[in-house]
């Protein structure tokens, strides 16, 4: 007789701005973010936590794993994420002269609009087919720059497990860059590499589900 495994409950959050949450991305701080995903899990009130973050949650993710602590945070997994070296920003992790053409845009404007279409595909979506590529496009947001233009800071942060998933053929963070932040970090318990391109979620979400449920 097989046992019925227990079921973990999943929580998707939303950051201030995004996804029809409340929010200013003009005024928008990495603070602002963390303390948005602590009440979120808050809210919840589970015993334990794993946390997972993709892309640029790599600012974020370090600060809610520091805000809730490692009573509660079991594992962290950053997919595909951002994580610049300590006391640096997004920006800062691109190469010249393009981290000055973006800084120099970022001051200009607090708000990005969404990628072009076409761009947004190539970058994200390599490899998904017609349905998913249409989910894609339908994901797009404007984007708060003034995140990407402030430090980041995980001076505090405990020392909890954590793993990381690299797409193999990821354009928006290449592999060669994912293990720079992956140094950046202080490295990890594991590396899950897949082959497939940056919104893994998108087009192998039964790989990465797999991969949650072993940090688990």
């Amino acid at each position: 007789m097989l046992r019925q495994q227990p079921q973990a409950r999943v929580l998707a959050v939303n950051l201030p701005g995004h996804g029809g949450a409340p929010g200013d991305l003009a005024g928008l701080t990495i603070e602002a973010c963390v303390s948005s995903v602590v009440a979120q899990v808050q809210a919840v009130g589970p015993e334990r936590v794993v946390l997972v973050g993709h892309s640029m949650a790599g600012i974020t993710l370090p600060g809610v794993a520091t805000r809730l602590g490692e009573a509660l945070v079991q594992h962290m997994v950053f997919v595909a994420c951002c994580v610049p070296a300590q006391g640096q920003c997004v920006l800062d992790t691109l190469h010249q002269p393009m981290a000055w053409i973006g800084k120099r845009a970022a001051r200009r404007s607090p708000v990005s609009p969404p990628l072009p279409r076409s761009v947004a595909l190539w970058v994200f979506g390599n490899g998904l087919h017609r349905d998913q590529k249409r989910f894609l496009l339908s994901c797009l947001n404007a984007e708060s720059t003034g995140v990407t233009l402030e430090p980041v800071d995980r001076s505090n942060l405990p020392p909890i497990a954590r793993s990381w998933v690299m797409p193999a053929r990821d354009r928006a963070v290449s592999p060669a860059l994912q293990r720079r932040f992956i140094q950046n970090l202080g490295g990890v318990g594991e590396v899950h590499e897949i082959d497939t391109c940056h919104d893994i979620m998108i087009s192998e979400p039964d790989k990465l589900a797999a991969v949650l449920l072993r940090c688990a």
